[in-house]
């Protein structure tokens, strides 16, 4: 099994926990390498991201610069309007022929991956890697899974490794409080952070 992943996300802020994703995603699926794909506009987001995306785009530039098979993709950005993840699937597969697509995302996600946009077209042109959730066991047999996925059975990997359970909301509320969060974001995101005092009184607690 061989292939590039994706990782979507607002990454407000990046933190460990996708890190941690994106690595054991592509170790476990020898993955060529994982493109994180900051999200624009997300649809199902629209009004609750914080920070402007060229903020949350340097904090994952920084986040990932020392990983030599991890990337950054500015296609969601450069894009007009909402960011739907068909769309973005399509174009970074144009943009490395040959090569099997892996959509990561969370199993939470997965199982709600029926309100998305085209949701059968990514089924039909990804493989899906699943990570397990918090409240989210994995499925054993098949009369438990979702009548949508279940003829995609195949297509659908889950990822067994120790689950890191950081909310972004979680953080960014820390740091309004004005809190550590330290370990939990790469050192050098943290000192971007502070420096330029992100985060602190935009959210109501």
């Amino acid at each position: 099994m061989a292939g590039f992943g994706i990782l979507g996300g607002t990454f407000d802020p990046i933190h460990v926990g996708h890190l941690f994703l994106a690595e054991k995603s592509r170790e476990a699926f020898n993955l060529s390498k994982v493109i994180f794909v900051p999200a624009s506009i997300p649809p199902h987001k629209i009004g609750e991201v914080t920070l402007p995306v060229n903020e949350r785009l340097k904090m994952v530039e920084m986040a990932i610069q020392n990983h030599s098979q991890f990337q950054v993709s500015k296609v969601e950005i450069e894009r007009v309007g909402p960011s739907y993840s068909i769309d973005t699937i399509r174009e970074l597969k144009s943009q490395c022929p040959g090569e099997d697509c892996f959509f990561i995302l969370g199993f939470d996600s997965l199982l709600g991956l029926n309100t998305w946009k085209n949701y059968r077209q990514i089924l039909d042109e990804t493989q899906l890697i699943a990570a397990l959730r918090p409240g989210f066991p994995i499925l054993q047999y098949d009369q438990d899974w979702p009548d949508f996925l279940k003829s995609y059975r195949q297509r659908i990997h889950i990822l067994k490794a120790p689950l890191i359970d950081i909310s972004a909301t979680w953080l960014r509320n820390e740091l309004k409080l004005g809190r550590s969060i330290r370990y939990l974001v790469p050192d050098v995101v943290s000192e971007y952070i502070d420096q330029r005092q992100l985060y602190r009184n935009q959210l109501k607690v």
